[in-house]
């Protein structure tokens, strides 16, 4: 049987995300998907079922109403406050709603982003097989735009796909955020490199989808010069040094090539912390071997 559900409110950037769409960035195309993979999975492992699609929303929250028949819910990611027809109800979590019932969620102590999964799938197009919504591109989700107060979401027959665990990697004590040097490292000055490993980094307000610009407290790209570059392809992660020394790093619907020197890049395993960091956050950056960040990806002891 099938669900019906109706945004009633939604923040900037609330969007449709799956696993996203890889494989494309030669055709100009970023993967996009969640911006917090693991906290993603975990609202599907709190529901039960790995059905197609999930909502991201941000800060601002959201709020919905099931409109028709019945599903269950589940919500993770980030730090935020939930609320299941006005009572408070535990974060992360999940909860069976019924015709009539509401969801809210409102800002909480941490995170920017979190994740609402249901126990089956979501009923629209796949576009280039998938459905996240691309804000770059705009592609997926409901007409390659985000979520608004009104839109309506029909979810289609339970699924019965399992959830696919992530498991956490151990964390730096300092909230410092490990990366291998990236392809233009050695066009920066051996001082320049030793001021980004050993200098902090503070998360503005800057950010949305494609980047989040550091401020660069320190000062360690300040005497580094404009450094222009002939573009070639970029990854997720990928921190960039604009020509006024401010990095800047890549995330999810990043733009398909850059010109501007990539230093470094954040490794996947920390990429998922790193986009939950809230504006006014310091942080450090802890140079690592490409190795040591593909044993991290698999789940192995470093």
């Amino acid at each position: 049987m099938s669900a019906a559900i109706t945004i009633v409110r939604a923040g900037p950037l609330t969007t449709i995300q799956d696993e996203g769409r890889h494989g494309l960035l030669a055709s100009g195309i970023s993967a996009s998907g969640p911006m917090d993979a693991a906290g993603f999975a975990h609202a599907a492992e709190l529901v039960g079922v790995d059905a197609r699609g999930g909502i991201e929303f941000t800060t601002a929250g959201l709020e919905l109403a099931v409109t028709g028949g019945a599903c269950r819910i589940g919500w993770a990611g980030g730090a935020f406050t939930a609320r299941h027809n006005g009572e408070p109800v535990n974060w992360p979590g999940a909860a069976q709603l019924e015709t009539g019932d509401r969801l809210g969620i409102t800002p909480g102590p941490a995170g920017n982003y979190g994740y609402l999964r249901f126990d089956r799938d979501l009923e629209v197009p796949a576009v280039l097989g998938s459905l996240a919504t691309s804000s770059r591109a705009q592609l997926g989700g409901l007409a390659g735009q985000a979520l608004q107060a009104g839109d309506r979401l029909v979810l289609g027959n339970s699924a019965t796909g399992q959830p696919r665990r992530h498991p956490p990697a151990p964390v730096p004590a300092d909230n410092s955020f490990r990366v291998i040097w990236g392809i233009h490292a050695d066009l920066f000055s051996p001082q320049a490199r030793q001021a980004f490993v050993a200098g902090r980094f503070d998360v503005t307000a800057q950010m949305d989808r494609m980047g989040v610009r550091l401020r660069d407290t320190a000062g360690a790209f300040a005497g580094a010069g404009a450094l222009s570059l002939v573009s070639d392809a970029i990854v997720p992660g990928d921190i960039q040094i604009l020509g006024d020394g401010t990095p800047i790093v890549l995330m999810r619907d990043h733009q398909p090539t850059g010109g501007y020197p990539r230093i470094a890049t954040i490794i996947s395993a920390d990429l998922d912390r790193f986009a939950q960091q809230r504006p006014g956050t310091a942080i450090a950056f802890q140079p690592v071997s490409v190795e040591h960040a593909h044993r991290l990806v698999r789940g192995e002891t470093v």
